[in-house]
């Protein structure tokens, strides 16, 4: 086998969630190209269609479900439904996450706990409701199938800064999440997770599309620029693929070099 070809995925099968936007789009389209059938899925039909055309535009076999992905039956259903569609399931990419920055004050238990079921408890339900159809397909030595689960966190999840209390602190048990089941899930699962930086997606438009904004992000990125969801996906390839199969229990920081948050949201500081 040669490099290239230890990335390939051919007719392997995945799961993606939050698939409708930004990296889960990115990822999925990235995994058909490798060669893998995929089942996107999120909460808006239209954004998911148009994600599955360009998997199929790829020579795939694309599933589309619209789910609430906060639900953790609901999420936990994709499983079983992309192992009815395609007879196998191989690579799970947990992408469901996200909170809205907040003050220490602000964030409440309910909004703490709300940002850990967010983040980690929708990537256990799915993993966890995977893993049983994951060894069903286990192929054979003389044809493997490599067994990948990959969740996407956050560099927030390693740094601190002001206003990231939950999602910063979900997105650290995220990780750790992934380092605990890659030792339950060896040698027949891999699983791994991604500290990702900013990039540009229609979550971080806000603050990144005012040009001043997006210049200082830059000037604090030691590659000097925000990164795109393809440089996401092309991470999830390596880890799903032969290409990592030495790898589990590890974070890949794609986050252009950064050490250090580089976005101020320029919270005040506490008064007396």
């Amino acid at each position: 086998m040669s490099v290239l070809d230890r990335f390939l995925l051919t007719d392997h099968v995945a799961v993606v969630t939050g698939a409708g936007r930004g990296i889960g789009a990115a990822t999925a389209v990235a995994l058909a190209e490798a060669g893998a059938d995929v089942l996107v899925s999120a909460r808006t039909a239209t954004q998911l269609e148009a994600v599955a055309e360009r998997v199929r535009a790829a020579g795939r076999r694309a599933v589309v479900v619209p789910a609430d992905l906060a639900d953790t039956d609901a999420v936990a259903d994709l499983a079983r439904a992309a192992y009815d569609a395609f007879g196998r399931l191989d690579i799970v990419v947990n992408n469901v996450g996200g909170t809205i920055p907040n003050a220490f004050l602000d964030t409440d238990v309910a909004y703490l706990e709300e940002s850990f079921h967010f983040n980690v408890s929708t990537a256990h339900a799915l993993s966890r409701a995977a893993v049983p159809l994951m060894l069903a397909s286990l192929g054979t030595a003389e044809a493997p199938r490599h067994k990948s689960i990959t969740s996407i966190s956050s560099m927030m999840g390693r740094t601190a800064d002001r206003g990231y209390l939950a999602y910063g602190t979900a997105k650290a048990a995220l990780a750790h999440w992934s380092r605990l089941a890659a030792a339950d899930l060896a040698p027949s699962i891999r699983v791994n997770g991604i500290f990702v930086g900013s990039v540009m997606t229609s979550a971080l438009e806000f603050v990144a599309g005012v040009p001043e904004t997006r210049a200082e992000m830059e000037d604090k990125t030691p590659l000097g620029r925000i990164g795109e969801a393809e440089d996401i996906a092309a991470g999830v390839v390596y880890l799903s693929s032969a290409a990592g199969k030495y790898v589990t229990g590890k974070l890949l920081e794609i986050d252009g070099g950064i050490q250090a948050p580089n976005l101020d949201l320029r919270l005040p500081d506490l008064q007396p």
